[in-house]
């Protein structure tokens, strides 16, 4: 019957949109492929088909389009990008077979990736309030160069929304109901905007109550998952001169009540969730335009970030309660300048300087005695981590050959005073290069190949955990030295008004591997006993191919997929948690102010497994199944009413991504309602 309501409303949409197609109002909304621009390479801007690597971007409209609910959710499908979810509020993205602390991920250029990232999935990235996004620009295999450690696999750059300054005074507000069925998502946005010659500001705020996740097949709901989000954001951009502006802006998220829910599955916890997840972000951005051809522009930036997670924890039958707080406070100032001293010259030169301030604590309530002992936290408490960095990009331009190549030295300062490893003061530093070429054989055809250094530097995370994390208890390490990767490349793009089309391959060298190494013969709490170490090397090699057609001016295509093989050397054993084969296939339709989506998202099976990933509930010893979804979405816009329906997982089908605690949504229904004023 359910089956039945859903197939019949979607088709009661289909046919309101088509009959209400006469009073939209009418206009070009055909598919045009326009000239894209990159900023992979920080603020020096180049059309995306001449760069030498390989970039995947999502704008507003493919974000906003689909009955997704998440900023990791919104990657699902693109290209080169998989998303691991450890539970319902999470979702890691994983880039070249990496993630966690060795992917960076940045908001509007600032890092999001704190000392605490651990090695592997993290949640982070659901952080960050989907509503806020402009576009997604996923840089592969590169930005060590750019953006300084932890971009090893590559980086996700999170541009967020901001308004235009406009002749005369705009005054715009919106807001917006979502809703997906069995009670999976109730979701508000409200957004108002202004702006004038001098001045522009864009604000919202968001309400989000995500239900238990219902699975697919026979999985049924999936309790707990849900738990309760709000977000706050306003953006404001100042133009001082016409030479001069300055943008200040806030995103605030918190998180409440978000269940682990494998560790109360399948780990005999009663309880196993996160309190309360709070990230905020406050900058301001100064910018000044000049007409020096060595001092063309100068940006400064200076920020300061939050981040709080409170976890409670408690095994089944144990009468003991255990409470953990952590607090990461990040003060960053980024600056640099650009010069172009000839057309076909640019570059620039900079630093980047980030301070984390991270406070631990625990506390153990026994419920039977009704006594409390404080323990110590998951990090040494008040350890203090520099994180500075020099650095020089430039692109040349010589005839049909372009060029970019760049250094950055990195410098750190760790500073550890804790009761179980006592005072400990690290100074590790990294100096890396990168080297990429791009030819244009005519005008549209474009090869390219590129060398590159990418590390990341030994963290919080990797010197002073100790207690359990995931299925293992860790315990402090402090001699650790940089992970380094050597990533070469080889790709073509195609890019004419109606085709693009993009190959790339690559070979990843990665060495002084930061890994766990269990302890033995130690246990702790029923868990072995693990440190870690820089003691393995390991290789990812994989393709990665996508293209996009405009058929007859209405009807897009579009399909992507990747291939992804990781080996450990040092074990000679598959490496942890390599994504399968996987990618998109995308049908879409639109006319005047009428848009159709047919999506098709697959992942092959995994079953060639690392000893780790067998050991890992999540995974097992025979891996990870194949699946294929199939969603529709269709929208429609009025003059101030935007009505978008979508079917997801049509087939119902039963699916976990490789390496995920929880099973994906099955078959829903979702809708949403805009108004604009």
């Amino acid at each position: 019957m359910n089956e039945f309501k859903i197939n019949k409303f979607s088709l009661v949409i289909i046919i309101l949109c088509l009959g209400f197609k006469l009073n939209a109002q009418l206009k070009d909304t055909s598919f045009k492929t326009l000239e894209s621009i990159t900023v992979v390479s920080r603020n020096l801007k180049i059309t995306e088909k001449a760069s030498p690597y390989s970039v995947t971007k999502l704008d507003q409209h493919q974000i906003a389009s689909s009955g997704l609910r998440t900023t990791p959710e919104a990657l699902m499908g693109a290209s080169g990008v998989f998303i691991q979810k450890t539970n319902h509020g999470g979702g890691s993205p994983f880039i070249r077979g990496l993630t966690g602390n060795q992917t960076l991920i940045l908001i509007d250029g600032i890092r999001l990736n704190n000392s605490t990232f651990r090695y592997g999935p993290n949640q982070y990235l659901n952080t960050v309030d989907m509503f806020t996004i402009d576009k997604i620009e996923v840089a592969k295999g590169i930005g060590a160069i750019e953006y300084g450690s932890d971009a090893m696999g590559g980086v996700i750059n999170l541009s967020t929304k901001e308004n235009e300054y406009s002749s005369h005074p705009i005054l715009h507000a919106s807001t917006l109901a979502k809703f997906i069925s069995s009670n999976m998502e109730q979701t508000s946005r409200s957004e108002i905007s202004f702006s004038n010659a001098q001045l522009a500001i864009q604000g919202g705020i968001s309400f989000r109550n995500y239900g238990n996740l219902k699975g697919g097949g026979n999985v049924g709901v999936q309790n707990p998952t849900g738990y309760n989000e709000s977000n706050v954001d306003l953006k404001v951009k100042l133009k001082i001169t016409k030479k001069d502006e300055i943008i200040i802006a806030t995103q605030n998220t918190i998180q409440h009540d978000v269940p682990i829910y494998h560790k109360i599955v399948l780990e005999n916890y009663s309880q196993n969730q996160v309190d309360k997840q709070v990230h905020n972000l406050n900058y301001i951005k100064y910018k000044h335009v000049n007409n020096n051809k060595w001092f063309s522009e100068f940006l400064i930036t200076a920020s300061k970030q939050r981040t709080i997670e409170q976890r409670s924890l408690q095994k089944i039958n144990s009468t003991i309660k255990r409470n953990e707080a952590d607090t990461v406070n990040t003060i960053g100032i980024t600056s640099e300048i650009i010069s172009k001293p000839t057309k076909y010259w640019t570059f620039n030169t900079g630093f980047d300087y980030y301070q984390d301030g991270i406070y631990s604590s625990a506390k153990e309530l026994n419920q039977q005695t009704n006594t409390t002992v404080f323990k110590r936290g998951l990090y040494p408490n008040a350890a203090k981590y520099n994180n500075n960095s020099l650095f020089n990009l430039h692109h040349f331009r010589v005839g049909r050959l372009f060029i970019e190549t760049g250094l950055r030295y990195n410098f750190l300062k760790i500073n550890i005073d804790d009761i179980t490893i006592g005072k400990v003061v690290v100074k590790p530093s990294a100096l890396v290069e990168n080297l990429g070429l791009s030819y244009a054989i005519s005008k549209n055809n474009f090869i390219y190949s590129s060398l590159t250094t990418g590390y990341r530097a030994p963290n919080i995370d990797d010197m002073g955990t100790l207690g359990i994390v995931d299925f293992r208890y860790e315990i402090p390490s402090y001699d650790l030295k940089p992970e380094k990767s050597f990533n070469t490349e080889l790709g073509y793009k195609y890019s004419s008004k109606e085709t693009s089309l993009n190959v790339a391959v690559f070979n990843m060298q990665l060495s002084d591997i930061i890994t766990r190494v269990k302890v033995d013969g130690q246990v702790i709490n029923g868990y072995n006993v693990y440190n870690k170490k820089n003691v393995e090397s390991s290789y990812i090699k994989g393709f990665e191919i996508s293209f996009n057609k405009i058929i007859q001016q209405n009807f897009n295509w579009t399909s992507n997929i990747t291939y992804t093989y990781g080996q450990n050397i040092t074990k000679n054993e598959p490496m942890r948690r390599i994504p399968p084969l996987f990618g998109q296939n995308k049908l879409e339709w639109k006319k005047s102010n009428l848009n159709f989506s047919f999506t098709h998202v697959f992942s092959g099976k995994q079953d060639r497994l690392a000893q780790g990933d067998k050991d890992d509930n999540r995974i097992g010893k025979f891996g990870t199944p194949n699946w294929n979804l199939i969603n529709f979405d269709a929208s429609i816009k009025f003059q101030h009413i935007n009505l978008n329906t979508s079917l997801i997982n049509i087939l119902n089908e039963k699916y976990k991504t490789h390496g995920s605690g929880v099973y994906g949504m099955g078959r829903a229904l979702g809708i949403s309602v805009q108004w604009k004023f």
